[in-house]
């Protein structure tokens, strides 16, 4: 029998085939490049760390960039961990936090109608932070994430171990305007963070992000983008949020300079100068984070 091309069955036929080879192939090669996809992502948040303490950003004029990357990544992020709402260390991998679902409940937090309820929501925040070691010195590093103009903005802050000079900052968005919001993800915007401060008096102070706000008078003021207020705005508040959750840890952090007590981690048993630099591991048996990873020329202890 003749098949009759120009029946509609046939059109029927011939179409839906069509879709279900195509859906085919492009299933198959989504999962084909996922891992690929996930590698890229992975590299592109370990370049934004490095970035956030001014390194690597020659990267890109590398031979073999990704290699470059995943060496100083190595070289010098020297540890990472996840606190809870109190500052404490808890079990969780800090590269895989969603910061999209910190921010969630940092928001729910915010607009609760109670303390309880926001004290509830508190104790469901897990807080990514990054330890880098450059030389002598060692750096933490906090995100941000937060609403921009268009779609989220988000990015790290690199502070010194005072716990209160930034050191370094990178930012970046998915859709703020071309020449104008999207500023914030170039160096000549970022940088104006360098050597700024993050208290005020003795008292938490994050950063204001206003027009003229980088006088040399103005420890904690950023200078806005011009024609971007609305993200500079966003940005403020993100940072202000995102920092603020990480006060108890801070406060744990500058209680201890020059101390000879403990560092603060529950986990740990051991006496010992934790002068913030890090520089004299923690040894003791009742240490319940001790393993083969622990960075030896820092105290915090690795969650993995």
């Amino acid at each position: 029998m003749k098949l009759n091309t120009n029946s509609n069955i046939y059109t029927i036929f011939y179409t839906t085939l069509l879709v279900v080879i195509v859906a085919g192939v492009l299933a198959f090669a989504s999962t084909a490049l996922k891992p690929k996809q996930q590698e890229n992502i992975a590299l592109e948040k370990m370049q934004s760390l490095l970035r956030t303490a001014r390194l690597g950003e020659h990267a890109s004029a590398q031979e073999n960039k990704s290699e470059h990357i995943k060496a100083l990544y190595s070289m010098h992020m020297t540890n990472d961990f996840v606190l809870n709402h109190e500052g404490k260390v808890i079990e969780g991998e800090a590269f895989e936090i969603d910061l999209k679902a910190q921010y969630n409940i940092i928001k729910q937090i915010a607009a609760a109608k109670t303390p309880e309820a926001a004290q509830a929501l508190r104790e469901q925040l897990q807080l990514p932070v990054f330890v880098c070691t450059i030389g002598e010195k060692v750096l933490n590093i906090f995100p941000c994430y937060g609403a921009g103009l268009w779609g989220p903005v988000w990015g790290y802050i690199a502070v010194e171990d005072d716990f209160e000079t930034i050191y370094g900052a990178v930012f970046d968005h998915k859709g703020e305007t071309p020449g104008l919001g999207a500023e914030i993800a170039h160096p000549s915007f970022y940088n104006r963070f360098v050597g700024k401060k993050l208290s005020k008096e003795g008292v938490f102070k994050s950063i204001s992000i206003v027009k003229g706000g980088g006088q040399a008078d103005n420890p904690n003021g950023v200078d806005a983008i011009s024609g971007g207020t609305i993200t500079s705005q966003s940005l403020e508040q993100a940072i202000a949020m995102w920092l603020n959750e990480y006060q108890p840890y801070f406060n744990i952090k500058r209680a201890a300079i020059g101390s000879d007590t403990c560092c603060g981690d529950e986990f740990c048993g051991e006496a010992h100068n934790n002068d913030q630099n890090g520089k004299e591991p923690c040894n003791g048996e009742g240490c319940g984070r001790k393993n083969e990873n622990r960075n030896p020329e820092g105290h915090e202890h690795q969650t993995k």
